[in-house]
């Protein structure tokens, strides 16, 4: 059976429970349906179909990616609207602002996407909120050492996405 085949009976088998369990998980059917295409799309993308010994947890694993994805990508966004709110009109950034704003957030995404979610945190307290490595250990309850080891795994991550992308100076 072809591969294009064997996508298409997983799609069939497995399309109603995921989203189910995706509706049921964020509450709204559309999104759910996008989400589930967006699984499937990492099917596609993924491991050879054929090998699959059990899909059910292999689309598990994959819609629990997309949706963690998701939700990073909303609480981004979110926080720039918040702040967006506290501006005053005069304040407020043009559309090409916005859209550089919302480019540079993607950006981050992608290169944070690959970090555990502590150094995520560690990173963004540095480097939006503008937090010593010492106030991040006491916030957060870890030691300096950890701060320090969590930023370092971070600004490796994103020189290595921006290596990998092209880049020829220290992603900024």
């Amino acid at each position: 059976m072809s591969a294009a085949h064997l996508v298409a009976h997983l799609y069939v088998d497995h399309y109603a429970w995921l989203h189910g369990w995706l509706r049921r998980k964020i509450g709204c059917t559309h999104l759910a349906a996008d989400l589930t295409q967006d699984t499937f799309v990492r099917v596609l993308g993924g491991r050879e179909v054929a090998q699959l010994n059990e899909p059910r947890a292999y689309l598990m694993t994959l819609a629990q990616r997309v949706l963690f994805s998701f939700w990073r990508r909303r609480d981004l966004e979110q926080a720039w609207l918040e702040a967006l709110a506290q501006q005053t009109e005069s304040q407020a950034p043009s559309a090409e602002d916005y859209a550089l704003v919302r480019e540079a957030i993607e950006t981050l995404d992608r290169l944070l996407a690959g970090l555990p979610l502590r150094a995520r945190r560690v990173f963004l307290m540095n480097r939006l909120d503008e937090l010593s490595y010492p106030e991040i250990a006491r916030q957060i309850g870890v030691s300096l050492a950890t701060v320090e080891r969590d930023m370092k795994r971070a600004l490796t991550q994103c020189w290595l996405v921006g290596l990998d992308r092209g880049a020829t100076a220290w992603p900024t």
